[in-house]
């Protein structure tokens, strides 16, 4: 059923496997970065404060812990907001820039499902294709029989048979197609759910543990 039903079944198998390595590889990469927010990159001392005398300590110490910060969606955004810090005047303003980041990594996330997006149309798509060549195989097949004069009841009868079972072969084409691209549909929105989530644990853990915790001098004047 899912391989002797001509080249648009292949190619609906094709995408389908090909869409399950994207979403695995996803996964994979979202475990990954998952493990960064168990991770402390400040001191764990409640009277420790962050600021523009210690902030270079503490980018230090992340690039001790990873080789490449921007590899990692937490670590970046914490690079990108600290490494700024000296050319900032209020907390509010380090905030925003959590949330600018956090807006981009939201659009970087949605691009990666640009390819996925076409599968998931392109599967059904190819469906219908198949379905519509087995249906005028049939048609073809069985007008060629009727156009013959010779032919009798029984080779008439023989005809309808493949015919009917040409049928059954297009439209099964199509159910495979949309059962496939059901299956792709519903693991991505779990998979984007969790990613999703993942950003917003992004988001908090900015907000808990480093913005809770700068002091800025402007600030304290003020």
């Amino acid at each position: 059923m899912f391989y002797d039903r001509g080249p648009t079944q292949h190619a609906v198998m094709l995408l389908t496997f090909w869409s399950l390595a994207i979403l695995g590889i996803k996964w994979l990469k979202l475990r990954h970065q998952r493990k960064m927010l168990n991770e402390e990159f400040l001191p764990d001392r409640p009277d420790f404060v962050l600021g523009t005398s210690n902030v270079d300590t503490v980018l230090d110490s992340i690039h001790d812990l990873i080789d490449d910060p921007s590899r990692f969606v937490l670590t970046n955004r914490i690079k990108i907001a600290l490494s700024n810090l000296k050319n900032l005047g209020r907390v509010s303003d380090v905030d925003d820039i959590f949330r600018s980041q956090a807006d981009t990594d939201e659009s970087l996330l949605e691009s990666t499902y640009s390819i996925l997006n076409g599968f998931i149309w392109a599967i059904p798509v190819l469906g219908f294709i198949g379905t519509v060549l087995g249906l005028s195989e049939s048609i073809s097949s069985f007008g060629g029989v009727l156009k013959d004069s010779k032919a009798d009841m029984q080779a008439i009868k023989s005809n309808l048979t493949q015919v009917t079972s040409g049928l059954a072969t297009a439209f099964e084409t199509t159910l495979v197609a949309l059962v496939a691209a059901l299956i792709v549909q519903l693991l991505a929105t779990f998979l984007r759910k969790n990613e999703q989530t993942f950003l917003d644990d992004c988001s908090e853990y900015c907000l808990r543990k480093i913005v809770n915790r700068i002091r800025i001098v402007s600030d304290q004047q003020n």
